[in-house]
């Protein structure tokens, strides 16, 4: 058993999330965690909202209100949907309770006393109409590196360099295009270069692993050869206080500082929660636990170059030396796992314009485990992926209910109508065990290809076996067995037929955990294999406002191996498990769009 700590971005509370979210960071975390979970090891699954940062202010100035009930409401309605999506999350908090705010302190602490925080007198911009400070990614204009037009302060999205403000030509804001003014301020500067020495030697160490997808392991180290310090705090008035700049109201840890330590609180709170306040350390100060981090690809440079330096500055392991703060000795990152973007019906994301589709509204109108199957199928795992609504009934009409749901309802059907139970096996003929023996090597195939980060290929290697199954239906032909002489034969077809759904359920649950437990009552189980995520109330531990969290049990999960079928158990006539679409159902997605884009 591996200690596995599985460490998925933090969704950004100032709005709903859309489909391409939970494509990067939602749907492959769960799959993973759940497959591990199954093969025997102790998993932590944390996540929560992040909620400080410019653009939440941005969102509730439109709206009128306080950036605290934006973060609460959209709070909300992210745990409801991740939930609804079946996300199984050992705890989902926020970077707004009060041990976040004390956990992030207390690292820009140990970080700072260890050398790594300098102080530094910079430009900052700010807004000539407001006098609000302008945050990095809110001003845009021409990449000096590369000249490509809408580079952020912050990034060139297309040449993938880190920038300043200043270093953009023509910059203007992104808020309401106008020329941003500079001005002089002091800020508190990530020291990266005297951490890239043992940055370097990390990636190293992760590139001969030869684990990592290698855009991810490429564009992490081309980062290091242009390294410099980054602030790590802002004007601001909504976010975490900078330790030591009491008197300065209006000086903020940066967002981004702030968002990945959330990994570790959201650890220490789900320990002090579970009642053994320092059961975190299992995850963070063991060096043989694996840590996995799930995201986008726009947020590779926090996860392979900020976050590591970091923990590596708080484990006083640069140049300049130090001791751990409280927290130890951190284990850095053993992959980082990113998927590329997800784009719909051939354009990229955009709220503003329209062009977006909300979890929330796929999941009042589909099955979860539709979208679920759809991202796992045909999601961007290791290149962009387009999004079309033809495609989305397409798979789950041709693939989900025709391959899979037909199999199980057709298995379900014959033993309910012909004996009411699962029956035993007589004597295998090489056609029953030539099924069985695919299916048990199918746990290894498909279990070697999730460890590998490789959704894609195992579902397609259960779908292979599912197409496996559908023909020893053809070829058998138990629905022609009505002579008497027949049915011992009948009854041993139909066994194997029961067995290989069984296996094939198991192969499914971390990729369809809903429909799992639906096949398992098909075929007269009674436990649930695929246990779901759950939202708790809770009290703020230090005292602060209550929220919503989402937490379960996910220890009784059956372990990733063939199961033998339970014979006696009572079977009656299935109802559908998958809802196949109306053709006309991308037509009317289709007209939804439009009708949103020109509103």
């Amino acid at each position: 058993m591996s200690t596995v700590l599985s460490a998925v971005a933090w969704p950004y509370a100032n709005g709903p999330r859309h489909i391409g979210h939970v494509a990067g960071f939602g749907v492959p975390s769960d799959v993973f965690s759940r497959y591990m979970r199954m093969a025997g090891n102790d998993v932590l699954m944390v996540s929560g909202t992040d909620e400080h940062g410019t653009p939440i202010l941005v969102a509730a100035d439109a709206e009128g209100i306080s950036a605290r009930e934006l973060a609460d409401r959209n709070n909300r309605l992210i745990v409801e949907d991740l939930v609804a999506l079946g996300l199984s999350y050992d705890l989902f908090t926020r970077t707004t309770t009060r041990n976040h705010y004390q956990v992030v302190q207390d690292m820009f602490v140990t970080v700072r006393d260890n050398g790594y925080m300098v102080e530094e007198t910079t430009s900052g911009a700010i807004s000539p109409s407001t006098g609000r400070t302008l945050p990095d990614r809110y001003i845009e204009g021409t990449c000096p590196i590369c000249g490509a037009g809408g580079a952020r302060g912050d990034q060139c999205d297309s040449c993938g360099n880190q920038l300043d403000p200043t270093d953009l030509i023509d910059p203007v804001s992104r808020i309401n295009g106008e020329t941003p003014e500079f001005i002089e301020t002091s800020h508190w500067f990530l020291d990266l270069p005297a951490l890239a020495g043992e940055l370097g030697r990390w990636l190293d160490e992760r590139e001969a692993t030869g684990l990592w997808r290698p855009n991810v392991i490429r564009f992490s180290q081309n980062i290091l050869g242009d390294i410099k310090p980054r602030a790590m705090s802002r004007d601001i008035d909504w976010g975490i206080p900078v330790p030591g700049w009491e008197d300065q109201p209006n000086k903020r840890l940066y967002v981004w500082f702030d968002a990945v330590i959330g990994y570790l609180s959201a650890s220490i709170e789900w320990a002090r929660r579970s009642g053994d306040p320092e059961a975190w350390r299992t995850w963070w100060n063991d060096p043989e636990t694996l840590a996995y981090y799930f995201m986008g690809k726009d947020n590779i440079v926090f996860h392979s170059q900020i976050w590591p330096a970091e923990m590596i500055a708080q484990n006083g392991q640069g140049d300049k030396g130090g001791e751990p703060g409280r927290f130890g000795e951190l284990t850095l990152p053993t992959e980082v796992v990113s998927s590329e973007f997800l784009t719909m019906e051939g354009k990229k994301f955009s709220s503003s314009k329209g062009v977006v589709i909300y979890v929330r509204d796929v999941l009042e109108r589909y099955q979860p485990d539709a979208l679920r199957y759809f991202i796992s199928a045909a999601g961007p795992e290791n290149q962009d992926s387009d999004f079309t609504w033809t495609d989305f009934v397409s798979r789950t009409n041709n693939e989900l209910v025709a391959g899979w749901g037909n199999l199980v309802n057709r298995t379900a059907a014959m033993i309910a109508k012909n004996v009411g139970e699962i029956p035993a096996a007589g004597e295998l003929e090489e056609i029953d065990r030539a099924l069985l023996d695919q299916l048990r090597e199918g746990f290894s195939t498909v279990g070697g290809l999730i460890e590998a980060h490789r959704q894609r290929a195992a579902i397609t290697e259960i779908m292979r076996l599912v197409g496996e199954a559908n023909a020893y239906v053809s070829r058998t032909e138990p629905f022609k067995m009505k002579a008497e002489e027949q049915r011992p034969r009948l009854l041993t077809v139909l066994h194997v037929l029961a067995q290989a759904v069984t296996d094939l359920n198991t192969m499914m649950s971390p990729f369809l955990p809903h429909s799992a437990n639906e096949v398992e009552k098909a075929l007269g189980g009674s436990r649930q294999i695929a246990p779901m995520p759950q939202i708790v109330e809770v009290e703020d531990l230090d005292g602060g406002p209550g929220y919503p969290i989402i937490t379960g049990d996910y220890t009784d999960v059956p372990a990733w191996a063939h199961h033998p079928v339970g014979v006696g158990q009572t079977v009656t006539k299935p109802t559908g498990i998958f809802v196949k679409l109306d053709p006309k159902t991308a037509e009317q997605e289709l007209e939804r769009l439009e009708a949103a884009a020109e509103g």
